[in-house]
């Protein structure tokens, strides 16, 4: 296991900076996502780390180890692409062992190791398949077995399962967080999807612009989120226009006519009574009940088996309703009355 840090890592392409000071640790053994929209930074982040690009100010370390101007193949890392970069006219087993034939490591050292790998991801038996005879989600194993048979420290992922249908992609999450726990493996993972980073991550950067908006363990960041856009990037969110009215521990704010109960995630600012913030309510934390304050007509519904998605009219405008394992189902029209717990509402710098 090893640690990974970048210390003030600021990336040019001609005008645009990729990234603008990017400091952050990723402790050892930890599963660590870098998470945001195109454009963010975060692959650029992942290949300065690889060594596929060298930052214009800033350092990377690995453990003590100043790696910043090391070529990727001295970083005992090792990476696995979005777009697998296997070689469709080599067995599976020649592709896993290229890594080792470019180290000159010894035939019988190698074959040993490629079956370990194998074994590693569940493919036993596979080494004298083609490429092209096997599926997405082999093809997927195949390219962490060839990472894998390095014996890397770090681990790199750049969005590996964006190629993959949905049951395929749950299935790779589990696998992949399995390998990297069962093999103590630190690992930096970049990918779009925030399901993706909620279901796998031990902690995320949400990066916004070449900066990191807020980092943090996935259930902390979805429940405190300490931005408008972190709160509408992770998860759905009602994201409301409201303003504050008073409060500091018991804090108020008004969307619309409506006065909502919430909090501040975001110790170093406290709103004033008239200034404009935005309100993040997620979905399935508003209760359709009998003695709700929220009053509305649904307009809009979807049907999802263990849980159903209600859209509700209310005088000072829409709120997205998820109900789980909804015991009553609603029709269009019908009149409903809405609450929320203070704790569930999130008062954010507008």
């Amino acid at each position: 296991m090893e640690s990974i840090r970048a210390e003030k890592v600021v990336k040019a392409f001609g005008e645009t900076r990729a990234l603008n000071g990017v400091s952050l640790e990723i402790h050892p053994g930890e599963l660590f996502f870098l998470l945001g929209a195109s454009g963010c930074g975060k692959s650029t982040l992942l290949r300065c780390i690889a060594g596929l690009e060298t930052p214009n100010e800033g350092k990377i370390f690995f453990g003590d180890r100043d790696v910043t101007d090391l070529a990727p193949h001295k970083r005992e890392a090792a990476m696995v692409f979005q777009s697998y970069a296997l070689w469709p006219h080599l067995t599976v087993a020649k592709n896993i062992s290229f890594g080792l034939e470019e180290r000159k490591v010894p035939k019988d050292e190698i074959k040993r190791r490629v079956d370990e790998a194998l074994e590693m991801v569940k493919m036993k038996g596979y080494g004298e398949r083609s490429i092209d005879a096997m599926s997405g989600g082999q093809q997927q194993r195949v390219a962490l077995a060839r990472a894998l048979v390095v014996r890397p420290k770090c681990l790199l992922l750049d969005e590996p399962l964006s190629n993959l249908d949905a049951q395929l992609r749950v299935e790779m999450r589990r696998e992949i967080r399995r390998i990297v726990k069962e093999y103590g493996l630190t690992a930096v993972y970049v990918t779009h999807d925030q399901e993706e980073a909620l279901a796998m991550a031990d902690r995320m950067a949400i990066l916004a612009g070449g900066v990191i908006e807020q980092l943090g363990a996935p259930e902390d960041i979805y429940r405190n989120p300490r931005s408008a856009y972190v709160a509408g990037f992770i998860g759905e969110t009602n994201l409301l226009d409201g303003q504050f009215d008073h409060g500091f521990v018991d804090s108020i704010a008004k969307w619309g006519s409506i006065g909502i109960e919430g909090r501040v995630t975001d110790e170093s600012w406290q709103p004033l009574a008239g200034d404009k913030v935005k309100i993040s309510i997620r979905p399935e934390a508003l209760r359709i009940c009998d003695d709700g304050s929220i009053v509305g007509n649904v307009i809009e519904k979807v049907y999802l088996g263990q849980r159903i998605q209600y859209w509700v009219e209310t005088v000072s405008g829409r709120l997205q309703v998820v109900e789980l394992n909804p015991q009553r189902l609603y029709a269009l029209g019908d009149a409903v009355k809405l609450t929320v717990n203070r704790e569930d509402v999130i008062f954010l710098a507008k």
